[in-house]
């Protein structure tokens, strides 16, 4: 496990939390940012995030702070790896204390945007339970997986999420068939690349699809509503 903080002075911090942020974490655009590369960021941060699907691995993690221009919380790099190391003091105790926040306002609050003091690439891992061990609750932690907890174009690009020119170009490839089935509504977009991605994990492993066949396997595709937590199957 390794660590990276970066320090940022008083004025930055003061300009992160604005209650006119825009939906999905964003912080508006940066003096360097098009419009049309705002739009478009902007529009696949909102749309992407209907299925997801890993490989377990041995459980590793990295934590990654954003920049002094990009983090979203008035909490110091240091600050924020004392609340992770409190945390997870706590979860070792079993003392967990974010259970008794209460969801449904958080669900409301989190609904149109995220404004997380700490970013987490983690392995794909059924036993690391990444908001649970830090004793996080709903849009503390923004969390990245892949078996391995390596770094890839597409880990980059979801954990630079909050800045133009980046490497959210790699993302566009992925996204760009459930655009064009579905058109620019967010939720839509969602579903349509849901199913085409389980459909692509159903067929692209070879591995998957013999247990599909036999029965012994399902790789459904499902939409969880941020405002309401309702998790639908799609198929």
């Amino acid at each position: 496990m390794t660590s990276q903080f970066d320090a940022k002075d008083d004025a930055t911090k003061r300009k992160q939390t604005s209650p006119d942020s825009e939906s999905s974490s964003t912080c508006g655009p940066q003096p360097s940012q098009s419009n049309e590369d705002a739009s478009r960021r902007k529009f696949l941060r909102t749309a992407v995030g209907g299925a997801v699907a890993g490989l377990v691995t041995g459980a590793g993690m990295e934590f990654v702070a954003p920049s002094s221009a990009l983090a979203q919380s008035l909490l110091t790099p240091e600050e924020a790896l004392e609340e992770l190391q409190e945390g997870n003091e706590r979860f070792v105790a079993v003392n967990l204390t974010s259970f008794e926040q209460d969801l449904a306002i958080l669900r409301h609050i989190t609904s149109e945007r995220q404004q997380p003091f700490a970013a987490v690439l983690a392995c794909a891992d059924s036993r690391v339970p990444v908001e649970l061990i830090f004793d996080q609750t709903i849009g503390n932690i923004f969390v990245t997986r892949v078996a391995g907890n390596f770094i890839t174009p597409e880990i980059i690009a979801s954990l630079e999420h909050k800045t133009v020119p980046g490497q959210i170009s790699a993302l566009y490839p992925h996204i760009q068939p459930a655009v064009d089935k579905a058109g620019t509504v967010p939720d839509a977009v969602a579903k349509a690349n849901a199913l085409i991605q389980a459909r692509l994990l159903r067929r692209s492993s070879t591995v998957i699809s013999a247990r599909v066949a036999a029965g012994k396997l399902l790789v459904l595709a499902a939409f969880y509503h941020i405002g309401s937590g309702k998790v639908s199957l799609l198929e």
